[in-house]
């Protein structure tokens, strides 16, 4: 009935009503607690049948499907057949089997790693889900998660939410439902009596209603719409796509390289036979030595395909997200936090975010007087009256009572703090809530910048309430409650001095509203709209909202950083000029505007205005949207924070949009790119910080394993070249590959930011990602490595005095411990590009150290009691202890590379930023 919208038989059911008795509800009171398990049995629960994630053993499937580990695999297994044919067994199986027990490991590591990242996107995907609604339940009026909703709930909505399950409407007031996300229209449909049905996964564009859920779950049309769509997962980020062009460069080289040095082995082969006059004969030795060439080839483009780099970002972005939701920021798209290390300027709200969102009343001006809110006023009995009513009608919040009789207030923070105030003076919510019939309501929206209401009072009188920003609502008055609590002309005299009384309430930093009324003549149609003039003002209340402790420490962070904070609020000007000079976001020089100043610019103007404006108050959403345009054609990269639901064309053209956790819309959530759980300003810098991490992370991984990539495979190819014979074999490769690519990004791509990081300029996204420096530490450390791997490869017997019929494998062993252990040292190299101090905050990084300990153990190991396998022998202590130095001698090599200057930069990745960043070429 709902779906196909069939009206007829929901009046032959007896309308909303009728369902209402026909599911054993009450419209009053709601369903009882009692009956949800029994309902939800019944009708089932509001949440769809997901599909099951991927187990572990799937990961480890995918990790082998991998191209090169595949011919590995079979290089393995052929190994092992022609060894068991010419060397009998067991002799014949370690080659083949060293080399398929590699593969095993890379594959565990490997699936080990995607499938804790899975389970944090899993546990992220469970945070965002967690929505809640009001229902009115055993007679009150609560707050519960739409997944604990039941067939009979009543439902409240109100602008900005999500419809949480297919009901019908029982009674509201403007209620527009946009519902492009079901059948794709963009005009908003409005619902009342004549067209009650409202369809979950919808959204509330405009007025408040109540509902009765009528289906829920997979019976529900958005279900059955979500069922057949199949998650595809997230995108790649921007960095993942460039990382990604990296990789396969590198790769194409390195395989041009495998292709070089297995034609030079197989040519000096194959000259080798010829020369013994051999080359007629063949024997399986000969077989298993071509085959040997061609996975040292083969492993030589597993080295080089540096498919570490965006299991880096990945591995980064996860770090980062999982620890961003500790701090109360839920990032919803992985680009975010790359972005966000990039963002020159943050666009704020001042309410909640900037300030605690905890308000209360400080000071009224009514009858002509200024008074302190602290316990009960003395105000006339006519006045105190109609400001009550004011208070308790005019508001889309509601006086409930909890079960222990306690009462508490359900609504946003400043409807919250008038009603307090209301409770305050002596009133009764229920009684005038009881005694006054409300006829129709406006609801505020942050574009008319008010709300207004009409009722019928007790004695027929129609009388129509306003409330709202204070120049706004004063524009409305042509009357005045004066000091002789008489109605009075609104003069212009008398408009100047409320005027006067509104900029001294602001210049306190106080949130300045005015309440009115206007008694309508006769019947009111109410099919026509509220009174939009001729209203009589009651009383100018000032709001108290202070900062949040840590704002001004935030901002100053951002400034340092090169990040400016402009706040766009809809306050009145002098309240926020206040506030902006009490958290250090406006200076003596910066520009403060209205909006509607701002909207009457030319495009010229804006442009030339926008960078200099720090403040812009009386803003409306297209005020806001207009400035994050014209800062973004400016080539800054914004961040913008909102909470309703007109903010989300400003945080969809942003290039980073925050949504408000606890006062933001479901609207603006659904647009922005991460959720701020507290609404604290603190919060988004800290996303600024570990966005930057992100990115200097990754770059320091990149210098890591370009080092390694360069000397690996020189190494081979000149040594193939030379002596025939490649010095590393293809399991130690392996090996090298797993500390290079999984290990290394798990040591390097997850350390936490560092204080220097909020002190630097933001990166220019035109910036190349390698840059100067980069590649002055990457060429310095790799022609030490070559220089020193290449002396011991071609004159290592002599020097280290090697003799006897092992020479050669004691050669190549140390020659293997000696590369590992200057990659080892080159790791804690890499942990800062420019500064020399490399161990700073090194001991909190525990993934840091713990990777370091396990590479240096598992190394012991498969020298020491692996040789078989990993075609090595144990060595004496000295020549560990030499191995050692020589990679200990890369950290002060290191800190020579860092004293030559090659740009001039201020930390790595970070330079000076002159006109901001530019759109990514």
């Amino acid at each position: 009935m709902v779906q196909n919208y069939r009206v007829k038989i929901l009046r032959s059911l007896g309308g909303v009503k009728g369902v209402a008795e026909a599911v054993q509800v009450n419209i009053d009171e709601g369903v009882k607690s009692t009956e949800l398990a029994s309902r939800q049995e019944t009708y089932g629960v509001n949440k769809y049948t997901e599909k099951p994630s991927k187990n572990f053993f799937m990961f480890v499937w995918e990790a082998l499907h991998d191209l090169t580990l595949i011919i590995l695999m079979v290089c393995g297994a052929v190994s092992i057949g022609v060894g068991l044919a010419t060397e009998g067994f067991p002799d014949g199986l370690y080659d083949g089997l060293g080399i398929l027990l590699s593969i095993l490991l890379v594959v565990t590591v490997t699936a080990v790693s995607d499938y804790r990242q899975s389970l944090q996107f899993k546990d992220l995907d469970k945070e965002k889900k967690k929505i809640s609604c009001q229902v009115t339940r055993d007679g009150c009026r609560k707050k519960v998660s739409i997944y604990d909703l039941v067939v009979g709930d009543i439902v409240h909505l109100s602008i900005g939410d999500q419809v949480p399950a297919d009901g019908i409407f029982i009674s509201g007031y403007s209620l527009l439902i946009d519902e492009s996300s079901l059948t794709g229209e963009s005009e908003a449909v409005h619902i009342d009596e004549k067209k009650p049905f409202v369809l979950g996964g919808t959204k509330v564009q405009d007025g408040s209603a109540k509902m009765l859920i009528a289906a829920v779950g997979m019976r529900t049309e958005w279900e059955k719409l979500m069922e057949t769509l199949s998650d595809e997962g997230e995108n790649e980020t921007p960095l993942q796509v460039k990382l990604n062009g990296v990789a396969t460069i590198i790769g194409k080289i390195g395989l041009v390289f495998a292709v070089l040095t297995f034609l030079v082995l197989i040519v000096r082969f194959l000259v080798d036979k010829a020369m013994r006059n051999n080359f007629s004969s063949w024997t399986m030795s000969d077989a298993l030595s071509i085959l040997d060439y061609f996975a040292t080839a083969v492993t030589i483009i597993v080295v080089a395909v540096p498919e570490g780099l965006p299991l880096a970002v990945t591995l980064s972005l996860a770090f980062a997200m999982k620890k961003l939701m500790d701090d109360k920021a839920l990032v919803r798209h992985l680009s975010a936090c790359e972005t966000m290390g990039s963002s020159t300027c943050i666009c704020t709200d001042k309410t909640g975010t900037l300030t605690t969102n905890h308000m209360v009343v400080d000071k009224i001006w009514v009858s002509g007087q200024i008074q302190v809110v602290k316990e009960r006023l003395p105000l006339h009995e006519n006045v105190s009256t109609v400001l009550l009513q004011c208070i308790f009608e005019c508001t889309g919040s509601e006086v409930v009572k909890g079960a222990n009789g306690q009462t508490s207030i359900l609504g946003t923070p400043t409807e919250s703090a008038i009603l307090e105030f209301g409770l305050l003076l002596g009133g009764d919510f229920g009684t005038v809530r009881s005694e006054i019939k409300l006829l129709k309501m406006e609801p505020f929206n942050s574009k008319k910048k008010n709300m207004s209401v009409i009722t019928r009072l007790p004695n027929g009188q129609i009388r129509a309430f306003c409330k709202g920003a204070s120049e706004i609502v004063l524009q409305m008055c042509d009357k005045i409650i004066d000091e002789s609590l008489e109605l009075v002309e609104m003069t212009e005299e008398k408009a100047k001095a409320v005027t006067k009384v509104i900029n001294e309430f602001a210049d306190q930093a106080l949130r300045t509203l005015c309440l009115a009324y206007v008694d309508v003549e006769g019947e009111f149609d109410v099919q026509k709209g509220i009174p939009a003039l001729g209203y009589t003002l009651i009383a100018v209340v000032g709001i108290k909202d202070p900062l949040r402790p840590g704002v001004k420490k935030a901002v100053k962070t951002c400034s340092a950083a090169g990040i400016t904070v402009r706040m766009v609020t809809g306050d009145n000007i002098n309240t926020t000029r206040a506030i902006a000079k009490e958290c250090g976001i406006l200076c003596d020089n910066g520009v403060a505007i209205e909006g509607p100043e701002f909207r009457n610019k030319t495009d010229q103007e804006k442009r030339s205005l926008a960078p200099l404006i720090q403040v812009m108050a009386r803003s409306s959403p297209t005020d806001k949207l207009e400035l994050v345009k014209n800062l973004r054609a400016l080539s800054e990269v914004v961040a913008v924070t909102g909470d309703g639901t007109n903010d989300a064309p400003a945080l969809h053209e942003s290039d980073i949009g925050f949504a408000m956790g606890i006062a933001g819309t479901e609207v603006a959530k659904e647009q922005a790119d991460v959720i701020v759980m507290d609404d604290d300003f603190a919060t988004i810098v800290k996303v600024a910080e570990w966005g930057r991490a992100v990115y200097i992370n990754i770059q320091k991984f990149v210098q890591f394993q370009l080092t390694v990539n360069i000397v690996a495979l020189m190494i081979n190819f000149v040594s193939a070249c030379i002596t025939g014979s490649a010095p590393l074999t293809a399991v130690q490769l392996l090996w090298v590959n797993l500390i290079m690519d999984t290990l290394g990004a798990l040591a390097l791509a997850t350390e936490p930011p560092n204080d220097g990081l909020m002190k630097r300029q933001p990166v220019m996204r035109t910036e190349s990602f390698i840059t100067k420096t980069m590649w002055r530490n990457i060429i310095g450390q790799s022609v030490y490595q070559m220089a020193v791997l290449f002396v011991l490869n071609f004159a290592g017997k002599p020097i280290l005095n090697l003799h006897g019929d092992n020479a050669t494998a004691i050669l190549n062993t140390f020659i293997f411990i000696t590369f590992v252990f200057c990659q080892v040292f080159n790791e804690v190299n890499s942990r800062d590009i420019n500064e020399i101090n490399i161990f700073r905050g090194m001991l909190s990084s525990w993934v840091f150290i713990g990777v370091m300990l396990s590479t240096v153990v598992f190394q012991i190991i498969i020298v020491e009691f692996l040789g078989t396998f990993a075609s090595t022998v144990p060595l004496d202590w000295d020549l560990w202890l030499l191995s050692i130095a020589i990679g200990f001698v890369s950290m002060p090599i290191a800190v020579v590379l860092k004293c030559i200057p090659v740009e001039r930069q201020h930390h790595s990745g970070y330079v000076s930023l002159s006109g901001g960043p530019e759109e990514n070429v």
